[in-house]
């Protein structure tokens, strides 16, 4: 018979057989699962991306469809029901048009903007870092005087400065966005990478002549995935806020591409005359998205932190 302490050894080197068995994502996924606010923050953005992506058969009106716009209905109160016998469920604008119609379309282009953004910027970020660190030197101390400079100035400044050149358009704040958010990518990057770069496995990989992009894309950033995903989902949150703010001010997307920023500015000069519900409704949904964004994100950040405790 086997002794206990034999016993228990056996259970634990299961344990972490089983444990190594599954691939880092399905480990990662689960303890997300496992962390109440994440698994409500994750429904909450699922919802809502669902929304967005089928806005054209959820919404009870096209918003922007002229043709379905009555001023007669504008500034109707939420729950009340037009002329032809529709249900405003979150009532109108000043236009007439359908409130939650346009936010489950505004949810479409913020959402659009802020992924689009972060995702290349991260590509551009990402690659900048990179190179830098494995690069060392010179090369390194001038790329990170870039990104030192880059982040020197407030993203809105810059994203203004853009668009004023630019003008305005769903590519031209994209554009503006990429811009005011690489550096955080390559300053994230550059960190890990520096660390990586000295690792036997890296001297290994060198030692067999391997061609240095394959070092750089298959060995040294797979291992700096954990905190640039943390990165990246905060700043999606991030890119979709200030996007919002730039609509807000009337100089980030057109009427014509509508947003939830650009819904919270048109309502903007009612909310003192008693029709809170145009600006409210389209901000509550941005402040629901933005946090229920954090939240995964701060959760990701435990669980991707080596020195976690637990």
């Amino acid at each position: 018979m086997a002794a206990p302490s034999e016993t228990a050894r056996s259970v634990h080197a299961d344990a972490a057989a089983a444990s190594a068995s599954v691939s880092p994502f399905r480990q990662t996924l689960g303890k997300l699962l496992r962390d109440p606010l994440a698994l409500i923050g994750l429904l909450v953005v699922t919802l809502l991306v669902i929304g967005a992506v089928f806005a054209p058969l959820i919404a009870p009106q096209d918003p922007y469809d002229l043709a379905q716009l009555d001023i007669m209905d504008g500034r109707l109160a939420p729950g009340s029901q037009s002329m032809t016998g529709m249900i405003y469920l979150l009532g109108t604008d000043d236009q007439g048009r359908d409130l939650f119609s346009a936010i489950l379309f505004g949810l479409r282009t913020s959402l659009l903007v802020g992924i689009a953004s972060a995702a290349i910027a991260l590509a551009i970020g990402a690659s900048v870092g990179l190179f830098s660190a494995y690069a060392g030197g010179r090369t390194d101390a001038f790329l990170m005087r870039i990104v030192d400079i880059q982040l020197s100035f407030p993203a809105i400044l810059i994203a203004l400065i853009f668009l004023a050149i630019l003008g305005q358009g769903v590519d031209k704040i994209i554009l503006a966005l990429v811009v005011t958010q690489w550096a955080y990518y390559a300053r994230t990057v550059r960190g890990s990478a520096l660390v990586e770069r000295k690792r036997a496995y890296v001297d290994a990989a060198r030692s067999m002549a391997l061609p240095d992009r394959r070092i750089l894309f298959r060995h040294i950033l797979p291992n700096c995935l954990p905190p640039l995903i943390v990165v990246a989902t905060m700043r999606v949150a991030y890119a979709i806020m200030l996007e919002a703010t730039l609509s807000f001010l009337g100089i980030g997307l057109p009427v014509t591409e509508p947003s939830l920023g650009l819904l919270v500015s048109n309502g903007y000069e009612y909310l003192l005359s008693g029709d809170y519900w145009i600006s409210f409704y389209p901000g509550l949904a941005l402040l629901v998205l933005i946090v229920s964004i954090n939240l995964i994100g701060d959760s990701l950040r435990d669980i991707l932190n080596p020195r976690r405790e637990g």
